[in-house]
């Protein structure tokens, strides 16, 4: 199995590449709902009947910020385990040779 956290397998192929473009659309998409929850939570924090609405927005904002390390560990992960295929070796005879000559 591949090291986890290798940036060279974000570009090793097409389908490693296309994996990393939807992972990325996925983590800017609850990146986005994190700071929106979070204004639309502060402006409810002004009026006094809302704070309680305003709360629970904190809280669901807080949820989506704790979903982007785990988007970011699961690309990671498919990223991994997905095979380079051999048109593509270059790639991975090099990270061969310079763990083997080390």
């Amino acid at each position: 199995m591949t090291k986890i956290f290798d940036h060279a397998l974000r570009s090793a192929s097409p389908d490693h590449s296309e994996l990393v473009r939807k992972y990325e659309l996925y983590r800017t998409i609850v990146e986005f709902l994190a700071a929106m929850t979070f204004i639309v939570g502060s402006v409810l924090f002004f009026y006094p009947a809302l704070v309680y609405a305003g709360t629970w927005l904190f809280l669901i904002g807080s949820f989506l910020f704790a979903v982007r390390p785990t988007i970011r560990l699961v690309l990671e992960l498919r990223l991994a385990n997905l095979p380079v295929p051999a048109e593509f070796r270059p790639y991975g005879a090099a990270q061969l040779n310079k763990e083997t000559s080390a």
